[in-house]
């Protein structure tokens, strides 16, 4: 099989590498990410491969269906950058639903503990040998509750991080899992009682703006905001405003909800555009990590794993386990009773 390779980072290429030797597979590595202006680069190949950041809207896949494209292999859980709409019938979908949610999890609980207890600014400090304590008083996490919106896998694991600092623990999601160790509550009353809320939910309409200038209002004062799920979980400027108005007391984001031209760059030395990112990011109780809570080597070579043998057993003619479909509206499971592919 041949495959096109999107939004190629470095850290892409030693997992993607290997299993590709393994498994009879040539990638062509693209840097450019996919959308309607490089499509083209696509003409000729069996599929794609793509990150969060590449267009897979209608435009680009008819044009990828025209170059002979069948199948759109998504190397990240996360698909709300594909019309699956556009795609049913003409070209298959598959994705990674897992590949490390420790690391992301992990993650939350690093930036957490790096907001609360200063250790940013710790670290800055000590390098030009200032040992001042000034400034760097935080607060105990055991006790404190943490409100966890969504109760998947990550969400569940990063519960269960949660209760061995020996905070208290509520969710709330739209399906309650009966195995997660927690208390379900409803959305508003998640809000008024956390110290903390970490965003563990896939991005959809219901979901889109959950944090935003209508929930903020109804925060517990002083609250943190965590989000290393998807960036239009929050409007960007509706948290400003509320760290300005003291009702957030401090936000750690790993996501952003316009990152795509921003984040994996380098812009040291360059003006950003973006001014409610500068903005955020000058903030002293705002830290923002580019979109790194995956990065792990495990997670990697999970991913490289996963993605190469959805593509393998798509070249087979085999069933694919983990194919996302528009037929029936149950995006991630539908025909898999059965063994089928969506179309």
């Amino acid at each position: 099989m041949k495959i096109a390779f999107f939004d190629t980072k470095d850290y892409d290429l030693p997992s993607f590498g290997k299993f590709a030797k393994e498994r009879n597979i040539e990638f062509k590595f693209f840097e450019t990410r996919l959308d309607e202006d490089t499509c083209g680069l696509a003409r000729g190949f069996d599929g794609v491969c793509v990150f969060v950041n590449d267009d897979v809207s209608a435009p680009v896949i008819d044009k990828l269906y025209e170059y002979g494209v069948r199948i759109i292999a998504l190397r990240c859980a996360g698909y709300n950058n594909v019309d699956l709409k556009a795609c049913f019938g003409k070209i298959h979908v598959v994705r990674v639903p897992a590949y490390s949610p420790y690391a992301v999890a992990e993650h939350t609980m690093a930036l957490l503990l790096t907001s609360v207890r200063r250790i940013h600014k710790a670290y800055i400090r000590t390098k030009d040998f200032n040992f001042s304590l000034s400034g760097l008083t935080g607060f105990d996490l055991h006790g404190k509750t943490v409100g966890v919106i969504g109760t998947g896998k990550i969400g569940k694991i990063f519960i269960g991080i949660c209760r061995g600092f020996g905070m208290n623990v509520i969710a709330y999601d739209k399906y309650p899992d009966p195995k997660a160790d927690c208390a379900y509550v409803s959305l508003d009353e998640l809000f008024r009682q956390s110290d903390v809320i970490s965003l563990h939910c896939p991005l959809s309409e219901e979901t889109y703006h959950i944090i935003g200038e209508e929930s903020i209002p109804k925060l517990k004062k002083g609250a943190i905001i965590l989000n290393t799920s998807r960036g239009a979980l929050i409007d960007a400027d509706a948290l400003l405003d509320g760290i300005k108005r003291r009702i957030v007391g401090a936000a750690c984001l790993d996501v952003y909800e316009e990152e795509t031209d921003v984040f994996f760059h380098d812009f040291s030395g360059h003006i950003v555009e973006d001014d409610t990112l500068a903005r955020l990011i000058s903030m002293p109780n705002v830290i923002v990590t580019s979109h790194q809570a995956f990065l792990t080597e495990e997670a990697l070579e999970n991913i490289a794993d996963t993605t190469t043998q959805n593509l393998l057993d798509f070249g087979r003619g085999a069933h694919l386990e983990n194919e996302l479909c528009y037929r029936c509206g149950r995006v991630e499971d539908c025909m898999k009773e059965r063994k089928e592919r969506c179309f």
